[in-house]
């Protein structure tokens, strides 16, 4: 049997091990170890344990416990509610304001986690009972947490932006450069779609109120500031070249225990709480690296990725072509797919495609982390549509699609701008690294 032929089976074997949901991390270790034993036989047991020790000892990964710790700690110290409360005290006095602020306030959360279900989860419990206090539109109030939410992965420290660079040996700290505006852009996309949808459905919500009078505004958002602050500080450090980003991760953790403490808002539960939750997700993480690289060693055994970099020369096509085709490809594989399985599996198979055609991979890894957070918020599988349904059942699986439209759209135009203008991306890494 050639190496095609295997390869071929592998990657139907990990889809059927994906639809009777067999975790991820473990369908793609189970497929890739099937693989190379087809292949290799005694190969197998030498990548399974090689591959797992490189995971797990990888000096680059340690930027995810990291910020995630980070984030974890602003929740349990209250500094994420604070945020949503101040960026509400600046929006409430227009139409729709209480959902504007809710995406502002998940962008500022982002900026310190990385983690889109994070931000998802944090926002929902916090925004979703004010909106509904207000009377919003269900469908409203639940979109724009939903789509807040997915942020997380592309406004550095993105989880998707730190994967997509180790999987293809990219600069992290280049991606996380190439995220911060094309992030900010979408975080605009997404307020003005609010104040659209609200302008022409004024019954979505009610209308806004009177300012915050400016004394309450300089009470309110003073965890606010400090979560500012520290992301000043670790995106600031970055571009500075004061430290690495994975420096950043350690210096931003350090920094936010630091202030909870100072704060006085941390308890010993709490911070237990914060540590279990960063260990949970951080297992899942790396599960799914180690299962990704075994998967990714038997594609290499297999020779498949290079075969398809061979016909894809031989087509004639340009890079622009094949890049606007494997995000389609992307758009599409986001309703039935994980993010992260999505790009462990596909990312070995295009990269050599993408390098043979010199397309930049830092322009290309922002493209397909907006592409899968459009695959988060995309029926039926979205992930942060079911984490809002987990904050709020008494809101209809069907009024959070509805909901969730606008702001799907709102990234289809960040991806046309993007591609019509490229340096919205390339600028800040230029600016930096040259």
């Amino acid at each position: 049997m050639d190496g095609a032929t295997v390869a071929l089976l592998g990657l139907a074997a990990l889809f059927v091990l994906l639809l009777i949901r067999l975790p991820v991390g473990l369908s793609m270790l189970v497929a890739g170890a099937a693989g190379i034993a087809l292949i290799r036989p005694q190969a197998v047991l030498p990548v399974i344990a090689g591959e797992t020790f490189a995971v797990s000892s990888r000096y680059a990964l340690t930027i995810i416990p990291l910020f995630m710790l980070m984030g974890n700690l602003a929740v349990v110290s209250g500094m994420s509610r604070e945020l949503y409360l101040a960026a509400n005290s600046w929006l409430r006095r227009f139409r729709g304001g209480l959902a504007a602020a809710s995406i502002v306030a998940s962008a500022g959360f982002s900026a310190m986690s990385g983690s889109s279900l994070a931000a998802a989860v944090t926002m929902g419990r916090v925004a979703l009972p004010e909106m509904q206090r207000f009377q919003y539109d269900r469908s409203l109030a639940a979109g724009a947490v939903a789509a807040g939410g997915t942020l997380g992965i592309l406004i550095p420290p993105s989880a998707g932006l730190v994967l997509y660079g180790i999987l293809t040996e990219q600069s992290i700290g280049r991606l996380f450069m190439a995220g911060l505006i094309p992030g900010i852009v979408l975080t605009f996309l997404f307020v003005l779609t609010v104040f659209v949808v609200v302008w022409l459905q004024p019954r979505k919500a009610p209308r806004g109120g009177p300012a915050s009078p400016p004394a309450e505004r300089e009470r309110t958002p003073a965890g606010a500031y400090w979560i500012l602050g520290l992301v000043a500080v670790t995106l600031g450090g970055i571009y500075a070249g004061v430290f690495s980003a994975i420096e950043a991760a350690g210096v931003g953790a350090f920094l936010t225990f630091v202030v909870a403490l100072a704060r006085r808002r941390l308890t010993r539960h709490g911070l237990g709480e914060a540590v279990l939750s960063t260990l949970r997700a951080c297992g899942t993480v790396f599960l799914i690296l180690i299962g990704a690289y075994v998967f990714k060693v038997f594609l290499g055994f297999s020779g498949l990725p290079f075969a398809a970099a061979d016909w894809v020369a031989g087509q004639g096509w340009s890079g622009a072509q094949v890049a606007a085709l494997i995000l389609v490809m992307f758009i599409v594989l986001g309703t039935f797919l994980d993010g992260f399985a999505m790009l462990v599996l596909t990312i070995p198979l295009v990269q050599p495609i993408l390098a043979s055609l010199g397309v930049d991979l830092i322009w290309f890894g922002v493209m397909i982390v907006v592409t899968l957070e459009m695959g988060l918020i995309s029926p039926p599988v979205g992930l942060n549509t079911f984490v809002v349904h987990g904050v709020a059942p008494d809101v209809p699986m069907g009024a959070i699609y509805r909901g969730i439209i606008p702001f799907w759209l709102a990234m289809l135009a960040l991806l046309a701008l993007l591609a019509l203008f490229p340096q919205i991306v390339t600028f800040l890494p230029r600016a930096m690294y040259g």
